[in-house]
């Protein structure tokens, strides 16, 4: 049966076929930063099992820990500043000292929003790491380039059972500390990346 193009329609000619209607896919599919491409390592057969590619997020305890910190330093600050006043009479030192309070109350207050902001993913290729509220900081750390992978455990942070893992890379701009990982998370992110960077590295 023919078929009779609208008016307005290019009629296809004997050397030239049809054209194909495009297959649009949606926005969100290209954009979802869950959505894991194929690597090299999927590309040739070898897929890397990955726990899974969801944003992963530190520990809450570390809002604990923060708290902690900033209350000591301005414990600390208010001693000297009262010292200093009394021993030497120094009273314009009080306004700087307000300033410096009330800026750190502040900062204070955004603690716990800005422990949420900072997470990592695991994807085919990389390790993905964020953090920041209102400037945010993304960083793709390529398996193939980790140099070494460290655990930092201060006194504060084993009080609470957590960890800092930092990655070391060829490149400076490339370094990456997650805080506030829990130790058995910290240890076993270690392990992983380790035998990943390992086989990547090797070309296994």
């Amino acid at each position: 049966m023919m078929t009779t193009p609208h008016p307005g329609e290019p009629r296809p000619t004997p050397d030239q076929p049809a054209e194909r209607p495009l297959i649009e896919t949606p926005l969100e599919e290209l954009s979802s930063p869950d959505t894991v491409h194929a690597g090299p390592a999927e590309q040739s057969g070898k897929r890397l099992e990955l726990p899974d590619a969801e944003w992963r997020r530190v520990s809450r305890k570390l809002i604990a820990v923060e708290f902690i910190s900033e209350g000591a330093g301005l414990v600390l600050v208010t001693a000297a500043v009262v010292f200093v006043a009394l021993v030497w009479d120094w009273t314009w030192i009080w306004w700087p000292f307000a300033a410096f309070a009330v800026i750190s109350l502040i900062a204070a207050a955004f603690i716990p929003r800005r422990i949420r902001s900072i997470g990592y993913q695991l994807r085919a290729d990389d390790l993905l790491f964020r953090r920041g509220i209102m400037w945010q900081r993304f960083v793709a750390v390529p398996y193939g380039r980790m140099q070494l992978v460290d655990i930092n455990r201060g006194p504060l942070s084993r009080a609470f059972g957590l960890a800092d893992l930092k990655f070391v890379t060829a490149s400076a701009s490339t370094g990456v500390v997650i805080n506030g990982l829990p130790e058995a998370e910290a240890e076993g992110l270690r392990d992983h990346l380790v035998a990943v960077a390992e086989s990547r590295r090797t070309g296994l």
